[in-house]
């Protein structure tokens, strides 16, 4: 997603992943072949990232997929690519039904179902919060999932959940849902969403007066969460895939040749994951000494201990990856690294 609704994620992903593949190339390429990549925008919109797959498989014959971000479009392309036999490694997409459309579907980052039982345990723990509210965006795949297993994980460690209420994400008025969440005074407000939307929810909920911490997870990614919502994003919580603050010499070299290919520029953990899943992909080639597809998928689900920007993971036999979690506070309108 280049333009649209959630470019940056898009943006920041594709950045990571043209760096690594320029690295491979200037290190030799792999098999003793330079690496070509092919990149197709969705413009943030459905439909369009199942066209943009079946040009890249049928009209390129592309060895492999990288992408999509977001769960619901990485969910269009999967079934293209099981069908086909042509592996694809999502770099961000936490829903964890994507990778259960097949063997051929990766993913380098954790799933919902760690993410949601880490946030919920960051609410008990570290929030102290008894009583939970939750604002969820009906039209996200990535939205439901997480708020599902925050649910579960929250109330089974003996939290209480209060009021529970949807958006569609796109909305801009979010003040009738706010003035609820408000009425039922909870400790804290979940809310799994993008980040466009998150800061419009946040801005509103400060100027309704409502001070307790409100908490997301790596949907809220994204420098323009604080150009959007400035102030009244501090005070505020996510957990993500990892922080550039982290200091392992793989995360120091990935920033140094960012910062170096991009005029300065800090990077996200999208871009990072972006990175991770060329190099996934580069290193499974190189293994299975062949870019025949069903040599390439056995060498992908045979990652283990991988030392990528992200920090260590494995694929376990859900072909997802087995990897820590980061907390992020914002404060002084600025993200910072809190706990692993």
């Amino acid at each position: 997603s280049l333009t649209g609704k959630e470019a940056t994620f898009g943006t920041s992903a594709h950045e990571g992943t043209a760096l690594a593949i320029e690295e491979i190339n200037a290190a030799g390429g792999v098999l003793g072949k330079q690496l070509e990549l092919l990149t197709e925008d969705n413009q943030t919109k459905a439909g369009e990232t199942a066209n943009a797959v079946n040009k890249l498989i049928s009209k390129d014959g592309v060895v492999a997929i990288l992408g999509e971000v977001a769960s619901s479009r990485s969910m269009e392309a999967a079934p293209i690519c099981q069908q086909n036999k042509i592996p694809m490694i999502t770099p961000a997409s936490t829903n964890p039904t994507v990778t259960q459309e097949g063997d051929y579907i990766f993913r380098v980052c954790f799933t919902d179902t760690f993410q949601g039982a880490a946030l919920a345990n960051f609410a008990t723990g570290t929030l102290n919060a008894k009583k939970v509210a939750v604002l969820t965006d009906v039209k996200s795949d990535y939205s439901k999932g997480l708020a599902k297993s925050f649910k579960e994980k929250y109330t089974a460690s003996g939290g209480k959940l209060g009021i529970e209420l949807d958006f569609n994400g796109g909305d801009k008025d979010f003040k009738g849902q706010l003035t609820a969440i408000k009425g039922d005074a909870p400790d804290a407000i979940f809310l799994p969403g993008y980040y466009n939307d998150v800061a419009l929810i946040c801005i509103q909920a400060k100027q309704l007066g409502i001070t307790v911490p409100i908490f997301g997870g790596d949907g809220w990614e994204s420098e323009s969460l604080l150009t959007i919502g400035k102030e009244s994003m501090n005070g505020n919580y996510f957990s993500t895939h990892c922080s550039v603050e982290q200091g392992t010499p793989e995360m120091v070299a990935f920033v140094e040749g960012y910062k170096k290919k991009y005029n300065g520029k800090v990077p996200d953990a999208m871009a990072v994951l972006g990175y991770d899943s060329a190099k996934v992909l580069a290193d499974a080639i190189k293994r299975a000494g062949s870019t025949d597809s069903a040599k390439v998928r056995d060498a992908i689900a045979a990652t283990k201990d991988f030392s990528g920007a992200s920090g260590k993971f494995s694929l376990n036999e859900n072909r997802d990856a087995v990897k820590a979690l980061v907390f992020i506070k914002i404060e002084n309108e600025k993200f910072n690294y809190t706990a692993t």
